[in-house]
Formats: structure tokens, C-alpha cells, sequence
């Protein structure tokens, strides 16, 4: 079962490759905003997330610059093969 974002729960977990796409270009974003100086509490507002977010960005932008806030892609390796998860489903 999928919710709204493309999560699947009771299944593999996660982001799907275009939800990650899509959080990198908010975190992206964000450090053009961090570059002209805006406020935690402006850059929350605008991009809809939690200011305590915005403050990891900030702090990984500091430390590493934008390279820092790039995806590192999936979380883990798919254990099972796309045929077993059908497999299961069923």
C-alpha cells in the first residue's frame, strides 16, 4: 500500500528515486537561500518544512557546502529481488 508521497509501508520503506530527487532539490534550494542569508524560520516557511530540518541543512552546508546536501542515495540494498516482493504480495 502506497500513501500520498509514494511510501511503501508494510513493504520496502523508504523514498521512491524521484521523492529523493525531489527532497534534494528542496535541500538545494535551501542552501541558495543559506548563500544570500536568509533566516532558518523564512526558509521553513517557504519550502513547508520544519525549521529543526532547515538547522541540519544548515549546519551540513557549513561543514561540507552544498556537496554536503546532496542525496547519498537509497538507505540500503533491496534484499529482494523485484519477482520475490511480487511473490509475497500475493
Amino acid at each position: 500500500m502506497r500513501d500520498d508521497r509514494g511510501m511503501r509501508y508494510g513493504q520496502r520503506g523508504g523514498y521512491t528515486p524521484a521523492e529523493q530527487e525531489r527532497r534534494e532539490r528542496v535541500r538545494l534550494q535551501a542552501a541558495e537561500w543559506f548563500e544570500a542569508g536568509e533566516s532558518t524560520k523564512t526558509i521553513a516557511a517557504r519550502l513547508r518544512v520544519h525549521e529543526r530540518s532547515v538547522t541540519r541543512w544548515r549546519k551540513a552546508w557549513r561543514e561540507g557546502g552544498t556537496q554536503a546536501l546532496l542525496s547519498k542515495g537509497p538507505v540500503s540494498k533491496e534484499k529482494l529481488s523485484a519477482k520475490q516482493w511480487q511473490r509475497l504480495e500475493t
